[in-house]
């Protein structure tokens, strides 16, 4: 096991970073030991909270002269284990970085520093009639450099795309200290994208030290419809209907009966029907006559499909209400539940219905109680399984619900994570989606960028020490490169 020299790395800090900025005591150092995913604890040896993108070069040129590997850290709310210091690493808190560095309205831009947080960016151009699109629900508390981390989604992103469709150009320090710029203020560049590889790269190529936003014009008119059925399979034939259609709604939530009645006690009142299995709200802007047309057929669909009672909101306090449940369904878990695990597969949207009856099933079978909150627009899964921390082999058997719901996700033709990224929780799924030679060539790229792989060492790709003798074929480092696999095919 490699050892650092931690009391040396201190002193060098210490010369350039201000007193306050390197955090060196055990019980100041445990407010980082976990992410969101708080089955997971890891405290890290040192931390440091540059706030600038000079000291956050310096930063890493120090951990370079030492050999020191680093891991990157915003507000701490990723959910797949993304920010943890498994391994000896310098943490990296950019949670200091919070200023707003300049706004374009001309050019709809804004730039900000990567600790700014996500709804800070609204905030500060609504009065101008713009807004930034992408809205996780932790978006009152995530932080932008967080986002192009994990490459983050949201209710919004059915219609208007991910982070990595917002996020024009980056500026980043390299693994040893460089700083440089990867895209620029246009959508488009006659060169490769290198931006896009950088954004959900999950701290593995670098640290952003600012971000140039896509603004975008404030609707003038929003709809927002809640729907309720008495089965999940006739809330995901709306959804099918309304999508086959042709309407494109700027979001589409399911709740199921667990989560909406966790939602109206942690309200105190009923919001949405205690009795209802299923719970659809589908947003949709626009022009006014657009609109009001597409909430029609909406609600047509929805009907059809077998809703008993449809409400619509336009006025904006209305329809903030009705997203109110929605945006608190992990706060109202978590007054059932202190802990629980959340998993985040992505399934066509034709087999919703048929993944969730597995799930109902797989919770059953484990003994587990899943609650279930989901963009049902692009089939992202969010099954959520409460559990009790000290019961006896407890981890094990919510680690191996949460493999098995994924395992069905993928036999429906999807994929092990939609935004919340692969991190630490989900490193030993990644070979069940790509083959040797596809993760050899994502090992290549990262090499490109951090050639000694000390950026946020560990994650995202399955190694022998973290997942077992399957990883054993996957790309080895050596002292001259990168060995492949016998059997892989190189370029």
């Amino acid at each position: 096991m490699v050892s650092y020299d931690w009391t040396a790395l201190d002193r060098d800090l210490r010369r350039f970073m201000p007193k306050k900025s390197v955090v060196f005591k055990r019980q100041e150092l445990l407010v980082y030991d976990c992410d969101g995913l708080t089955i997971d604890r890891h405290c890290p040896p040192l931390a440091v909270l540059p706030e600038t993108t000079e000291e956050v070069a310096q930063v890493l040129a120090c951990c370079y002269r030492h050999g020191i590997p680093f891991v990157a850290r915003g507000s701490g709310t990723g959910l797949s284990g993304g920010a943890l210091v498994e391994q000896e690493a310098l943490l990296v808190v950019t949670s200091r970085m919070r200023k707003i560095i300049s706004v374009d309205l001309e050019n709809q831009t804004v730039t900000v520093q990567p600790g700014v947080i996500n709804s800070w960016v609204t905030t500060a151009v609504a009065g101008e009639g713009f807004y930034y699109a992408p809205d996780p629900s932790s978006q009152v508390v995530c932080s932008i450099g967080g986002n192009v981390a994990e490459n983050s989604g949201g209710v919004h992103c059915l219609k208007y795309g991910v982070t990595s469709n917002h996020v024009l150009g980056i500026e980043i320090v390299l693994p040893d200290g460089t700083v440089t710029t990867l895209g620029g203020g246009l959508s488009e560049h006659a060169e490769l994208d290198l931006r896009g590889a950088f954004i959900g790269s999950e701290g593995t190529l670098g640290i952003a030290t600012a971000i140039t936003l896509r603004l975008l014009r404030t609707p003038q008119h929003v709809n927002v419809l809640l729907a309720d059925f008495p089965t999940m399979e006739s809330a995901g034939e709306a959804v099918r209907q309304v999508t086959a259609a042709g309407v494109l709604p700027a979001g589409m939530e399911i709740m199921d009966n667990f989560m909406i009645n966790a939602v109206n006690d942690l309200f105190g009142f009923d919001e949405y029907p205690r009795d209802a299995a299923a719970v659809l709200l589908i947003e949709l802007d626009g022009q006014a006559a657009e609109v009001t047309v597409a909430a029609d057929q909406a609600s047509g669909f929805c009907r059809q499909a077998g809703a008993r009672n449809i409400r619509r909101a336009e006025d904006a306090a209305d329809c903030a209400l009705l997203w109110k449940g929605r945006k608190s369904a992990f706060a109202a878990i978590g007054q059932i539940s202190p802990t629980y695990y959340v998993q985040d597969g992505v399934v066509p949207r034709s087999a919703l219905p048929s993944v969730l009856a597995a799930i109902q099933r797989l919770s059953r079978e484990y003994e587990l109680p899943v609650a279930n909150v989901f963009h049902a627009g692009d089939g992202n899964l969010h099954p959520l399984i409460l559990y009790k921390a000290d019961a006896a082999d407890v981890q094990t058997r919510v680690r191996d619900l949460g493999s098995a719901i994924l395992r069905e996700c993928l036999a429906a033709g999807g994929s092990i994570t939609g935004e919340h990224g692969v991190g630490s929780d989900k490193r030993c799924y990644l070979e069940w989606m790509f083959a040797p030679d596809d993760l050899a060539t994502m090992q290549l790229l990262r090499r490109a960028f951090d050639p000694d792989m000390r950026a946020n060492p560990g994650k995202i790709f399955p190694t022998p020490k973290s997942c077992g003798e399957s990883a054993r074929r996957q790309v080895t480092l050596t002292s001259e490169g990168i060995e492949m696999p016998s059997d892989v095919k190189t370029f």
